[in-house]
């Protein structure tokens, strides 16, 4: 497969682009490819364990949790769009049956690294999540989705999908980028000591609005393609889907500079009806 250069992309074949970049990040070491040490993963073989607890609190789990052991106990999870390593050991570790599904070579190469290094079977899935999911439906009780759908144009049709994989009585976690914060992201203002500014219009579509297209892409060699989706979008598709919402909760990164201001991401937890 040869990915598309950059007066190529368009709505067909961007999500490879943004594969093979997403890939060449992880070369340079970017934080959240970082797989979790050996340490870790006996810490949560041993019960101390956390999922970004920030941002998806460890009640939201309970009720797939075995209240005497504190373990899943079998229960069959995909990790959507959530390669590198980092959050499947602990499922595994906490005795889920877990399935990774991503589209990076890369990040779908650190979960078998751990996998091998700690010696557990975990079913690895190449996919691009904005196409139909390669399995069949009602095969999960949890999806763990971490901030990854920003790198896709349309996010409608991967809330359905997520509906149609999730037995019912399901459980959706769902960690998202606040659109909003892509009113202020401009490479050259994004200085810790500055206001922010407001310089995108939202959405904030690189693919239809041409003077931001070629602006990222006059940055460098390191840019990819993300996309804001509103809470229309990102909470009301979920509804329009099928599911519950049950609960919401913001979150400030305070490492960047936006989230000084707002929050700068959000998680949801949802569930397929019965």
């Amino acid at each position: 497969m040869s990915t598309p250069k950059h007066d190529q992309l368009n709505s067909d074949n961007y999500t490879d682009f943004n594969m093979e970049m997403i890939n060449k990040w992880i070369d340079e070491g970017i934080e959240w490819s970082k797989a979790i040490s050996h340490e870790e993963y006996v810490k949560a073989l041993n019960g101390d364990w956390s999922i970004l607890e920030d941002w998806t609190p460890k009640e939201w789990f309970s009720p797939l949790l075995n209240p005497e052991t504190g373990k899943f106990n079998g229960t069959e999870l995909l990790g959507l769009a959530s390669g590198g390593g980092q959050q499947m050991p602990v499922f595994v570790a906490c005795e889920a049956d877990c399935t990774i599904m991503d589209y990076s070579d890369k990040q779908l190469a650190s979960e078998k690294i751990v996998a091998e290094r700690e010696g557990y079977k975990i079913n690895i899935v190449k996919a691009d999540m904005s196409k139909r999911f390669p399995f069949d439906d009602s095969s999960f009780d949890m999806i763990y989705h971490a901030v990854s759908n920003n790198y896709i144009e349309d996010i409608n049709p991967l809330w359905k999908e997520c509906y149609r994989v999730l037995k019912p009585g399901g459980v959706l976690i769902a960690c998202m980028v606040n659109s909003a914060a892509y009113m202020f992201y401009d490479k050259d203002d994004l200085d810790e000591n500055a206001p922010l500014i407001a310089v995108n219009k939202l959405p904030y579509n690189p693919l239809r609005d041409r003077a931001l297209y070629e602006k990222l892409m006059s940055w460098n060699d390191d840019e990819n393609l993300e996309f804001s989706h509103s809470l229309e979008e990102q909470i009301g598709g979920q509804l329009k889907a099928g599911f519950t919402l049950t609960d919401i909760k913001e979150i400030r990164d305070w490492q960047g500079v936006i989230s000084q201001y707002i929050p700068e991401y959000l998680s949801t937890r949802s569930v397929k009806p019965n």
